[in-house]
């Protein structure tokens, strides 16, 4: 597989990641841990699937280490997100989550074989911009929590590490997210059965919300990102993830849930230009 397949391959993670939102308003009113395990249960499911195709035999070779790091970073960072979000539900906290990205272009300079150029990080930094304007112009009535904004700071910190570290582990088969997906399913049962109270969804369209959610945002785009992680260009994801944000808020314009504004023709136009411009940066390191 060449490298800006592979790109391509990981950018659809993002491009799935922008029905986050979508989805996740059409499954109300489940809460966010048994919602969680619902949809990485079906992408267990949608992995064995694939692992099948390989045989399972190559799960057998995989260190329980790593396991446990996949394990970790999943439900590490929806944990951590939803936790962010109770306690300060703010814009602040959605712009402060969004840092990943940009933590993915900076700790990719430390990578084996990688150069940090000076373009990824200002494009980073444009994209960023993008996406503030985008997150702050949703911003909704809210208290916020000095403890919330710094679980949403780990939580990006907790993103960007596993994407970044997942390039160390470019041996590893991208079948074993099928075991992340399904351990992390196990854990959000045993944190929902604590923490929450059960609630199904209410209508069959909740239902297909759900299910959708689980076949792609919170479930195949966890292989694919890693398929992006591994083989891809790492700095170039990780600009182009801004794009996550703005496809997002394009979809609930298109669903007739946001209405449209000259912020989003703003936000479109800087993580654009970030993203071409790592683009350019990562062309002329190929060459």
């Amino acid at each position: 597989m060449t490298k800006g397949k592979a790109t391509l391959i990981g950018f659809t993670a993002v491009l799935m990641w922008s029905l986050l939102a979508l989805f996740t308003i059409g499954s109300t009113p489940v809460p966010p841990l048994l919602l969680n395990a619902i949809c990485f249960g079906i992408g267990g499911l949608i992995g064995l699937v694939w692992t099948a195709r390989q045989g399972f035999g190559v799960l057998r070779g995989v260190s329980w280490k790593v396991y446990a790091f996949g394990t970790i970073g999943l439900f590490g960072y929806h944990f951590l997100y939803f936790t962010a979000f109770r306690l300060s539900p703010t814009a602040e906290t959605g712009l402060i989550a969004y840092l990943w990205p940009l933590f993915i272009v900076l700790l990719s300079g430390l990578l084996p074989g990688e150069r940090l150029r000076a373009p990824h990080v200002i494009g980073a930094v444009i994209a960023f911009a993008g996406a503030a304007v985008i997150v702050l112009g949703r911003a909704e009535d809210g208290t916020g929590s000095a403890l919330g904004l710094a679980l949403a700071f780990v939580c990006a910190l907790t993103w960007a590490g596993y994407s970044v570290i997942s390039r160390r582990l470019g041996e590893v088969p991208t079948e074993s997210v099928t075991v992340f997906c399904l351990a992390t399913a196990a854990l959000s049962v045993a944190a929902h059965l604590a923490l929450e109270d059960t609630v199904w969804p209410e209508s069959p369209l909740g239902w297909a919300a759900v299910l959708a959610l689980g076949i792609g945002p919170v479930g195949a785009a966890f292989f694919t990102w890693d398929i992006g992680m591994k083989r891809g260009d790492i700095q170039l994801l990780g600009v182009a993830s801004y794009a996550a944000p703005l496809l997002s808020t394009l979809a609930l314009v298109v669903a007739g849930i946001t209405n449209p504004t000259w912020a989003i023709a703003l936000a479109a136009v800087l993580i654009a230009g970030g993203a071409a411009l790592a683009a350019k940066a990562s062309a002329k390191k190929d060459q």
